[in-house]
């Protein structure tokens, strides 16, 4: 299913609305991820940065993540679905990218079947406060619940290049 059959949750949220809409940033959520990007850069945040190259461009886009680790392994998760710019993006580098995070980090990033990914997402929800608002399930719901809703939200293994 695509994104377009289910709206953002986040988008039920008026202040998020100034961010979010259609499943993409706003003017307004593009500054806040470069204020996100630069606040990890110098180390304040508890973020990660996530470099790709363009997928049209080939020029090195960078988008401020969190990584979610499950069983010692390290996830990337699209609160944003399939549709995401950096998805996409890992998708054409076939997953080429590096992660800043105290230092640049090349990475190979793996793609998760749906099948896989409920437990990866329940950890995610709960490290990822902004990404919350955007999976429409609570963050102490039943396995079940991720489940059901995971062949929506990409998953993407951080493998060390």
């Amino acid at each position: 299913m695509s994104n377009s059959t289910h709206p953002d949750p986040a988008e039920r949220r008026p202040f998020l609305r100034f961010f979010y809409r259609d499943w993409r940033p706003t003017r307004l959520g593009r500054w806040a991820n470069r204020f996100a990007r630069w606040l990890s850069d110098l180390g304040v945040s508890s973020g990660a940065v996530l470099e790709v190259r363009g997928r049209a461009s080939g020029k090195p886009r960078s988008i401020p993540v969190v990584i979610a680790t499950v069983d010692d392994e390290r996830y990337l998760v699209s609160m944003l679905g399939p549709e995401s710019d950096w998805v996409k993006n890992v998708e054409a580098a076939h997953g080429e990218a590096v992660i800043r995070e105290r230092g640049r980090h090349p990475v190979h990033l793996v793609g998760v079947s749906p099948g896989e990914r409920a437990p990866i997402i329940s950890e995610y929800v709960h490290v990822a406060t902004s990404g919350r608002e955007h999976i429409p399930v609570a963050v102490d719901a039943p396995l079940s619940e991720f489940e059901a809703i995971a062949d929506r939200y990409p998953v993407y293994r951080i493998d060390l290049s």
